[in-house]
């Protein structure tokens, strides 16, 4: 099931408790994790909020008590690694005996890629994997049981577009989201005894955020050399408005980008082999792009140099 979402409005009534869970120091899931946080704060839901940095996380749980009516013990700061397997069953109790269950967790953590496949080390592919998927189904893994248990919630798992069809100089990030795909997919019909357990994928196309500046390249630890441009894309309080309306609707899997982007999504559910032939000629221009040393993005909104 995949919804239109760029232009729909509706009213948005929230569950009590989301967990919300990242890695901090991606810099795309910073910024969708902050707005998720101030916009579900503005509705009255209690957050339980993850990630490695506690200091960072005080803060955007100050700013939450600044924007709302909520109190201290209304929100809950609990560090966490998505690298750290072995602590997640143990954070997950914390959670619940902080608030006895949980409604909603916002899988939201995870890191892009910009390098081409021939000049990459086999370590960035195993980082990705075990960062934006391992870590994510690790997560799921622990809160999933309590939620049968009650018999509903709500595992919400922030994908990609890259999710759905390749993208050149992102194998393994694509690589990482069609295995959430595909895992949750096949656990959504797993629990089709439990109707009132709802398992949604979020697929945005390009979002204001610096996810390329932080993306990894051929080997671990190296920069991005070019900063990407952000005029181009949605901006991250409109996705996570979508999103959250998404959730609110029950909806399994939400394609969230603005156009020409939005377009894409469509051609390769409906028209697969034009979908191919678009892709080859665009994914061209995106190599040659990142070989002169272009924005692989933005350079498709200006003149590119000759590679």
């Amino acid at each position: 099931m995949a919804l239109f979402l760029q232009y729909i409005t509706t009213t948005v009534t929230f569950p009590d408790i989301f967990s919300l869970t990242y890695s901090l120091n991606f810099a795309f899931l910073l910024f969708v994790f902050v707005e998720l946080a101030y916009q579900l704060v503005q509705c009255g839901a209690r957050l339980i909020l993850s990630a490695r940095r506690e200091k960072e996380l005080q803060t955007v749980k100050r700013r939450c008590l600044q924007r709302s009516n909520l109190q201290d013990e209304d929100i809950l700061v609990l560090p966490l690694d998505l690298l750290d397997r072995g602590s997640h069953e143990a954070k997950t109790e914390a959670a619940l005996q902080h608030f006895g269950h949980i409604d909603v967790l916002i899988n939201n953590g995870g890191r892009s890629q910009r390098s081409l496949f021939l000049e990459t080390s086999l370590e960035v592919y195993h980082a990705l994997m075990e960062l934006n998927f391992l870590g994510t189904v690790s997560l799921t893994k622990q809160v999933l049981p309590h939620m049968t248990k009650r018999g509903s919630g709500s595992i919400v798992t922030v994908s990609s577009v890259a999710g759905l069809a390749g993208a050149p100089l992102s194998t393994g990030y694509s690589a990482s989201k069609h295995a959430l795909q595909g895992f949750f997919n096949s656990l959504r019909t797993e629990l089709t005894d439990y109707p009132n357990i709802l398992i949604s994928t979020v697929c945005p196309g390009p979002v204001q955020s610096r996810i390329v500046d932080n993306a990894f390249t051929e080997v671990l630890n190296k920069p991005v050399s070019t900063v990407s441009s952000q005029e181009y894309k949605m901006s991250t309080s409109r996705c996570v408005r979508l999103m959250l309306v998404g959730i609110t609707n029950g909806v399994q899997e939400m394609w969230i980008a603005q156009q020409p982007f939005l377009l894409f999504y469509y051609l390769w559910q409906y028209t697969p082999t034009l979908a191919w032939f678009v892709t080859n000629k665009l994914g061209r221009k995106r190599v040659h792009n990142f070989k002169a040393g272009l924005d692989a993005d933005s350079a498709y909104f200006s003149k590119p140099k000759a590679p």
